[in-house]
């Protein structure tokens, strides 16, 4: 059992009809994420032709950004707001899905924007089958 499964079972309410183990997987895959963009960005500027790559890593940026405000937003159940979580977990889907395409764009040349490129796949997946369980 992880963390995240581990907080989740703890909490002292009830958490209502919400897939847990969807919340547990787009909680990670968020987090994942924000790790990976910013270590993907910072590879970028570590490439000799980092010029090429200065809308990848300000995508990098970003995604990261959205990913830890959404893995935290994600882990509060306190006073809950289904509207801010629906909004969260579509602005995180879509900064994820463009984090995705551009890291894309560069794969064949720099690894580290690949396995990028993936990890956004599935934090966009898990965001979309959470606001999904949502309904």
């Amino acid at each position: 059992m992880s963390h995240i499964e581990s907080m989740l079972e703890t909490y002292p309410k009830d958490l209502g009809g919400i897939d847990r183990q969807k919340l547990t997987d787009c909680i990670a895959a968020c987090f994942e994420c924000a790790q990976t963009c910013t270590a993907c960005g910072d590879a970028c500027l570590s490439e000799d032709m980092v010029a090429e790559l200065t809308k990848c890593i300000r995508t990098n940026l970003d995604c990261a950004d959205i990913c830890v405000a959404t893995g935290k937003i994600l882990s509060r159940h306190t006073g809950y707001d289904a509207n801010v979580t629906r909004a969260v977990l579509e602005a995180c889907r879509v900064t994820c899905k463009a984090c995705a395409d551009e890291c894309e764009n560069h794969a064949q040349m720099h690894e580290h924007c690949r396995v990028c490129a993936e990890a956004c796949r599935r934090c966009e997946q898990a965001c979309a089958e959470l606001l999904g369980a949502l309904g």
